[in-house]
């Protein structure tokens, strides 16, 4: 009887150390790059809805953005850092 309560008790305490592991993954923030240099970080995957992306910003805050303007949309551990075309020259 009491390894049987020591069984259910040990399965658990795994099930609540897993779950914050396991929902954790499921909020993802995203990179939107925009078509004049700008990215925006957003919480989850925009979605496309009459022309243009909804998101949820990092703060919470739902906007939009024309999709006309976006250039990319990916993971943020997985977007591209875009490298400048014109580089001022140094100082002397």
């Amino acid at each position: 009887m009491l390894s049987h309560n020591l069984a259910i008790m040990n399965r658990l305490w795994l099930a609540l150390l897993l779950a914050p592991l396991l929902l954790a993954g499921c909020a993802r923030n995203y990179v939107m790059s925009l078509n004049n240099g700008a990215r925006i970080t957003t919480r989850g995957k925009p979605k496309l809805e009459g022309g243009a992306y909804v998101y949820k910003d990092i703060r919470g805050d739902i906007s939009r953005v024309p999709a006309g303007r976006v250039t990319e949309i990916a993971p943020a551990s997985l977007a591209k850092e875009r490298q400048r075309k014109f580089k001022p020259p140094r100082g002397r």
